[in-house]
């Protein structure tokens, strides 16, 4: 059984930064890709940026592309998420997630298996 355990969120003012983390256990972290996600009150879940296994791959939404960087360390089973300029429309709850299939690496909610408790981040203006 995966377990996903997200750390690192908090209340930030705008143009703020933080780093949120995921710490994996189960299955062979390495060999799947990861992505976070985020909702807000209302909305549905959106994609923010995904990781390949190997780093050689990465993706990010539209709306974070500039301001945020995923990275990944094999070695501690740990993906990160470092979110910069830091925007009140930034405010939801952030999820990591695993990859259903070795080697892939997708956008979407439905092609990830693992998902984290989420934790929540907060931009006031």
């Amino acid at each position: 059984q995966v377990q996903l355990v997200e750390s690192g969120g908090g209340l930030v003012q705008a143009g703020g930064s933080l780093r949120l983390s995921c710490a994996a256990s189960g299955r062979f972290f390495s060999n799947y890709a990861m992505a976070w996600f985020r909702q807000a009150p209302g909305k549905e879940r959106q994609f923010v940026a995904a990781i390949s296994w190997n780093g050689g791959s990465i993706y990010y939404g539209d709306s974070v592309k500039g301001r945020f960087t995923i990275s990944r360390d094999n070695a501690k089973n740990t993906v990160y998420l470092q979110m910069n300029s830091l925007k009140p429309e930034d405010t939801a709850v952030y999820y990591c997630a695993q990859h259903r299939h070795i080697g892939a690496v997708t956008t979407v909610p439905r092609d990830y298996l693992y998902w984290g408790q989420g934790t929540q981040a907060t931009v006031s203006s």
